[in-house]
């Protein structure tokens, strides 16, 4: 005897989709929520910026006006901290991506005894958080006079970032096929020259997507040049924000607004210019050979 499956009825049907709505909202209310924490902090940042009498509230100005640019626009205050960022972190993502790059080539391309438990290392390393080896570093460039010095926050920045860096600079480099250096080499090439003229130009994206996220990471960084750097003419934008605003009395909030919205720009702008590599690198990232 064959038995038939009996269907389900339509109250059923009604009651799981009624669930399925219920979650659907749920989730979407608390996605709007979590947006709204990250949004309304950058609104107030924009319009209390063109604000004079910028206050806590988030409000619409009376009357738009550049006085609070034009009140932190002198090179003690703005200048010369935009310079030091920008030496900083160009100058750190720069060193990391060029020992990166001459790192991974050997750990991708030759079959290394200690290549895995090296890797393993400096993974662990990378997970390190910055502050338990503060005190040891900072005695270590007391030794080498490198405290108070922007070349010391530029190497210590290189050196903290480099392990992670290696490991992805070796995924990216596992997907390019060593067959086109075979070819090379039958040709008469060097491996040096292979590795310039095949290897390098195809690894364009992903030494920009390690630059981007190396130069954002460190252009953010407060801790290493608050502990490191002691004038204030070599403060980066992150250090002079706090100490700026953090010597007086009274928060002028506009001037705030202004100095902070002037600080998200470099890293914003750098990001959309390098949209389309750091889509390549990603992609090329996901693409390993097994």
């Amino acid at each position: 005897m064959i038995r038939q499956k009996s269907k389900p009825s339509p109250q059923g049907r009604t009651s799981a989709h009624g669930a399925h709505a219920t979650y659907r909202i749920s989730v979407n209310v608390a996605l709007t929520v979590v947006a709204a924490a990250f949004v309304f902090p950058m609104l107030w940042m924009v319009i209390a910026a063109f604000d004079p009498g910028a206050g806590l509230m988030l409000k619409a100005p009376e009357r738009w006006s550049l006085d609070n640019f034009r009140a932190i626009a002198d090179m003690r205050t703005l200048g010369q901290p935009l310079v030091n960022s920008l030496v900083i972190a160009g100058g750190a993502s720069a060193l990391v991506v060029a020992l990166s790059l001459v790192t991974a080539y050997p750990l991708s391309r030759f079959k290394l005894r200690y290549g895995n438990p090296y890797i393993y290392t400096m993974l662990f390393a990378s997970a390190l958080p910055v502050t338990a080896i503060m005190v040891p570093v900072y005695v270590m460039f007391v030794q080498f006079n490198l405290v108070n010095s922007i070349t010391g926050v530029i190497l210590f920045r290189a050196a903290s970032q480099l392990p992670y860096a290696v490991w992805l600079m070796k995924s990216f480099m596992d997907a390019i096929p060593v067959e086109l250096e075979e070819a090379a080499w039958v040709d008469g090439a060097s491996r040096l020259r292979s590795a310039l003229t095949i290897v390098l130009p195809l690894m364009a994206p992903a030494t920009a997507t390690i630059f981007v996220v190396n130069f954002i990471e460190t252009w953010g960084n407060f801790f290493v040049p608050f502990i490191l750097l002691h004038e204030q003419a070599k403060f980066p934008l992150s250090v002079s924000l706090y100490s700026f605003f953090g010597q007086y009395g009274e928060v002028v909030y506009g001037h705030l607004a202004a100095f902070s919205l002037i600080y998200t720009l470099p890293s914003i702008l750098i990001y959309f210019l390098m949209a389309k590599p750091l889509q390549q690198g990603f992609r090329m990232g996901g693409a390993v050979k097994t």
